[in-house]
This record gives structure tokens, sequence and C-alpha cells, in this order.
């Protein structure tokens, strides 16, 4: 040891033991700014000038002879949450030698042996220590010449797994109560037991880190098209699929593919979307991938992964990593179901899913979804038997040819909401009229113009050209500056009404055939990008005439709703106005983030968030935690207007930040009803809604005994 100062400070140790003693308390204090604990602070967001402090003891020696020794000990298993003392300890040694490695400790239980009076001493106070502290508890100890002394005790870090347990556990022995056994479970842990995660005891080499978008681990072989992991996946085949980015016409390809990794993008982009509602893993904006498409190859400086190489993801930290690595699959205790049930009892805001098809709200449904809260209707339009129905659709010069291509689509879009409905069993059901702009549903502009340049050079009296020419031309027509603000939602409805009307039919023919079987429905029909109260009043009507034409052709009778997507500021300014035409608000807090901000996400996340984030310009990512001083303002104020217009008004949120826990609580103190979040964010929404409702209470009684 007295090397090791040398080297560092280039003198001998000091002998006069109060510089000791000032080098000691230097050292803590200079730990404050290390790189380890700057990264730990982000990690547990802790506060830059929050500060740190010292505690000066005296000194107790473990390493007197074979009667003294130290170790570390658990109250319980901080791996399992097993009720059984875990830990290790060393005879004729110091802490140090215990954390260094330089020796092999031994099991706690063996000290039962070599002092057997210490050791029941010790378990003895471990177990008042938890009865104390009411926590598993995390304690270091010395044993100097046969005498006992706690140098520290704090409550122990455990896995999800442990945590549930542990609550549970103590529940049942009547140490806490149900209330402080939800308060004790993060639910951002409950991602580790919903998902399958790398086995920690393995080596990973590191290729390179992007946004963790979609939790979860995954192994394959790398593919860089939608079709080729489609074709492998049918196969038996793993694969990955690597991409820039992907669009609602890969949609094929996610589904088979074990994970997703985008070059560009964030945490809100498609592939995020798609993969959270999937629960499959993902990664975007890794801006490190260089991707060649052509080549089918990505660099990582000078490292090239190529085609059907095995790579392996972790979406929950962004780590993509070479070679296949063991995994550990996702497993959900008794406990876990107990705990969860005891949320279900607590909490006051409902939980719904964002599902999008029979069987994502089959899952959503298992993970005890109380709803849909949003079913977007544009993924039903992503099969590829579909696709070319749309684009027919889409490219109709006539409203009769446009007709033609809708009839053909009802039938097919009424099957997916009869399966929804009856996932659901009488849940209520939020289906969003169509809403990304007609061209997303096209080929890529430039791909296109790449193959109509080479058929006119090369074979131009091909039968396709002139196909893929007016293909062209119409993609370019519909072209936008700004798709995001562009011919999109409701306004796609207004120009053209009859795409509205079909799918409305579709939803209603769907809810007639269930009642028919004796099945209760709860439609909820969302006009979305609503930002004037005549846009919302036109649409509602459009709906309405749907409805009795759909209960006058089927003799069938069912309740419906009528609602808006609050997304763009102006429509929470005016919600009042905008309350008198709908049933129902619900805040689609990703575009109203994006437009409140004038940020464009994909953009953004890529390009300068992570900057803002750690320069302190922005606290955090704003499209995964709700901005309470901003975007927040507009809920509260959306929310205050639509009920003085109408004091009955449901609210719900549906945007990303569902699912996510401080979004939770701000939505509990708003008022809403329910929040809505990707199937495999259910039970953490259960769970902090719980939270966020037996914090607020208990925050009330503070008050009110202070009062």
């Amino acid at each position: 040891y007295k090397g090791i100062v040398k080297k560092h400070t280039r003198k001998d140790f000091p002998q006069d033991p109060k510089e000791q003693l000032f080098l000691a308390i230097n050292a803590v204090f200079d730990s404050w700014n290390n790189q380890r604990a700057i990264v730990y602070r982000r990690l547990n967001k802790i506060p830059d000038h929050l500060g740190t402090a010292v505690n000066i003891q005296s000194m107790v020696f473990g390493n007197m002879g074979n009667d003294s020794g130290t170790g570390v000990a658990f109250t319980r298993n901080p791996s399992t949450g097993e009720h059984k003392l875990y830990g290790e300890y060393l005879i004729n040694a110091q802490g140090e030698d215990v954390v260094a490695g330089i020796r092999t400790p031994q099991p706690i239980q063996t000290l039962k042996d070599e002092m057997p009076a210490v050791f029941k001493q010790f378990t003895e106070t471990c177990r008042r220590l938890e009865q104390h502290y009411k926590e598993m508890q995390d304690i270091e100890f010395t044993v100097e010449r046969g005498q006992l002394f706690i140098l520290q005790t704090r409550n122990g870090k455990r896995t999800a797994q442990a945590a549930i347990r542990i609550a549970v556990e103590m529940v049942e022995e009547g140490i806490i109560d149900k209330k402080t056994a939800l308060l004790r479970v993060d639910p951002d842990q409950l991602n580790q037991l919903l998902h399958r995660r790398i086995d920690d005891k393995y080596q990973r080499t590191l290729l390179a880190k992007g946004l963790p978008a979609s939790p979860g681990a995954a192994t394959g072989q790398v593919v860089f098209d939608a079709d080729e992991a489609e074709e492998l996946g049918n196969a038996g085949k793993k694969v990955i699929l690597v991409r820039p980015e992907t669009t609602p016409d890969d949609i094929h390809g996610i589904v088979a593919a074990q994970a997703i990794v985008t070059s560009r993008g964030g945490m809100t982009s498609h592939a995020a979307v798609v993969a959270r509602g999937m629960g499959k893993a993902c990664i975007c904006g890794c801006e490190a991938l260089k991707i060649d498409l052509k080549a089918k190859q990505f660099k990582v400086d000078e490292q090239v992964i190529n085609y059907g190489d095995v790579i392996t993801i972790d979406g929950s930290t962004g780590e993509i990593m070479l070679g296949e690595i063991p995994m550990i699959e996702p497993q959900l205790s008794d406990e876990f179901q107990l705990l969860l049930a005891w949320a279900d009892q607590e909490r006051k805001m409902g939980v719904r899913a964002n599902a999008d098809n029979p069987e994502d709200a089959q899952k959503a449904f298992e993970f005890g979804a109380g709803g849909i809260g949003l079913c977007r209707t544009e993924h039903m339009f992503m099969d590829l038997k579909r696709i070319p129905i749309v684009q027919k659709m889409i490219l109709a010069e006539k409203y009769n040819e446009r007709k033609e291509a809708l009839d053909e689509l009802l039938p097919m879009q009424q099957g997916d909401f009869e399966g929804i409905f009856e996932a659901m069993q009488g849940f209520p059901v939020t289906i969003r009229l169509l809403d990304p702009p007609l061209h997303e549903f096209l080929p890529d502009k430039e791909e296109l113009l790449v193959e109509v340049t080479k058929l006119q050079i090369l074979d131009p009296a091909s039968p396709d050209l002139k196909k893929k020419e007016l293909l062209l031309k119409k993609i370019r027509q519909l072209d936008e500056f700004n798709p995001m603000l562009g011919h999109r939602g409701c306004r796609l409805g207004m120009v053209y009404p009859e795409i509205y009307e079909m799918q409305a039919k579709a939803i209603f023919y769907a809810a007639a055939k269930l009642a028919d079987k004796g099945l209760e429905v709860q439609p909820e029909i969302m006009i979305p990008l609503v930002g004037h109260v005549n846009e919302l009043k036109q649409m509602r009507q459009l709906v309405i005439d749907a409805a009795e034409k759909v209960q006058e052709e089927t003799g069938k009778q069912f309740e419906y709703t009528i609602g808006t997507m609050i997304e763009i500021p102006r429509a929470a300014l005016t919600a009042d106005q905008i309350a008198e035409e709908a049933d129902f608000f619900s805040f689609g807090t990703n575009d109203l983030t994006q437009t409140t901000f004038g940020y464009s996400r994909d953009d953004a996340e890529g390009k300068f968030l992570q900057n803002y984030i750690e320069n302190k310009v922005l606290a955090e990512n704003p499209f995964a935690v709700l901005d309470q001083d901003g975007v927040g303002r507009l809920v509260e104020m959306g929310v205050k207007l639509g009920r003085a217009a109408k004091p009955a008004l449901k609210t719900g949120i549906c945007g990303e930040h569902g699912g996510e826990k401080s979004s939770i609580d701000f939505c509990y103190k708003t008022g809403l009803d329910y929040v809505s979040c990707s199937p495999y964010r259910v039970p953490l929404a259960r769970l902090a809604a719980a939270q966020a409702t037996i914090r607020h209470e208990l925050n009330k009684e503070e008050v009110y005994t202070t009062a």
C-alpha cells in the first residue's frame, strides 16, 4: 500500500496521523467528481450540487490474529430475496482485503464454526437492525479480538425479483404494510422481469452504444432488409434487423426479427414505438454504425460486421456486442402477481395499453390492462397482402377507384377490430382513425427514382417503366417539406372523408357482429391531430352518420363514444371549445412534445438532445420523461378547460409517457382518468399508478396533521 501511495503522489506515505486524516478527508471530497461518481449521479438522478460528506470514526482492527476478522452481510439474499443471512468474511483481515479480491473470503454461515458467540450476536444484531429500519440491510462488520463492531448499515441493493419477494414477505411477517411494500419496488425494475436479459456472468465485447429504445436482450444474425428478415425468420433463423431507420413498410421484418437496431431516429421513432408494442428489444440512433446497405455490412471504426454475422444487443442499456451471449429468461413469480393485485386495490387511475392487433391486445389483457387506450389503425394497413390495395387507394385519381379499394380494405379492418374487441372482453377500446401522411404507404422516393432511371436507360420498352413513372409522379405530388405538420390526421379525413367513413363502418360492423354473439364492446373513436373545433365537428358527424347506417343495415344497437387526441398546442389552448364536440380527450404527448418544443423528435434525439442533457440544458429527454413545466402545463390546461365546458369529460394519455413513472405521477396529480402504454409496460404502469395514489394521499395526511 505504501508503494501505491508513492506511485500516485510521488511522496512517501506520511507518518503524521493528522496529515493522514486530512488526506483521507480530501480523498473522499475529491471522489465526488470522479467519472464513476458522475455516471452514478446521472443514472440515479442525483443533483451535482448536492455535495458529499465525510464521517470520521475511530478505527477497529480485524487483523489482530485469528480471533479477529471482517466481513459484509445482507439480512436477506439480494439476488433471490430468500430470508436467509447472505454474505462473506475473512479471518485476520481488514475490510479492504474482502472487497479488493486479494484473498478468497468464506461464506458468512461458516463464522458459526470459527466464532460461535460472535455469530450468534451478529445474527441477533442483523434481526434487530432489519426490524428497526424495516428494510433489508447491507451491513459491514469487524471483529477485534473476539468483540463485534458494526461499522455501517444501509438499505441493501437488490434485483427486481428479490425486491418483490422481500416486499411481499415483509408484509406477511408483519414488518411493513401493503402500501409500504408497494412503495419499495421501483417500477423501472419490472422491465428486468418481463424481458429476457443478458447473463452478467459472461464477458461481453462492446461494439457500439445507441439509445435504449425498448428493453430486453436478443442474439441473432445481422440482416439489412425486412424481406430477408422475414424469409430467414420464417425458416427458423434468429435475426437482428439493422437499418438506418425503419418505415411502416418494414413491419413484416420487425415481426420476424428478434430485435431491431437503427443508426438514426430516437426513442419515439417508428422502430422504437413498434418494438415496444411487440415487447422486442430495440436500439435506435446508434450513429457509430456506418451502414452500407449495398455491401450488406456496417462498420464501427475499423471493425466490419457483415451480413450473417452474430451480434447481441441489450435494449435496456443501448449496447451492441459482438457474438452470442447467454440470456436469462423472464420469470414472473407468485409474489409478482400478488404485488400487482395490491397495486390494483390502491390505484385510482386506470391503466390501458397501446395495441394495434389482436395478439398485442391479448398480451395487454394478460398483463392486466383495463382496455386499449390507443389502437393505431394505420398499422393494420402494413400487412404485405394489404399494401397493394392501400397503394391502389392512394394512387386512385377518381372517387370511384378509391372507393373500390376502400371496399376491399373494409372487411380486413373489420376482422382486426373483431379480434381486438374479443381479446379485451368488454373493456373499452380507443381506435384512432388514420393518422400518418399517405406517402408513408408508398415506396421510398429515392429508391424508386433509381429504378426508373435504370429502366429508362437499359430497358425503355419495359411495361414496368410506365407504371413506375406514374408511381413516382404521385409520390412527388404527395411529397411534403414537413410531413409531420402536413397532410395527415384529421386533415386526411377532411379532404378524403371516404377513408374515415370506411374505417368507422369497419368498427361498427365489428361491434354489430360481436353484439350478435352476445359479447359486450365499448368502441371509442378518436379523431387525430385536431387543431380547431370545426375539424372535430365535421368528423364527428361523419362517424355518427356511419354508425346510423350500420345500425340501420344490421338492426343492431351499440354504444360508442367519439373523442379526439390533443397533440397540438392550439387544441389544448382551445380545449373548452373542442370539448363541446368530444366525449373524451386523449393526450398524444409524443406529438404534443414535438409541436410544443418545435423539435423533430427523430432528428433531435440523434443530433443534439444528448448534448443538451449532458450539459444540463435539459434535465431529461422530453420524449422519454414528460416536460411538466411546458408540455405538462398544456395538458393541465386542456383538462381544466375541457372539464369546465363538460364536467364528465373523460381524459387520458396515450403517448410514450404513459409508461414512465414520474409522468404517471404527474397524470395522477392532473386528474387524468387513465394512462395508456405499450403492453409490456402495463405492469410498470399499474405499480406506478398505485405509488402515485399512495404518495399523494400520504402528503395530504401530512398537510392535514400539520394544519
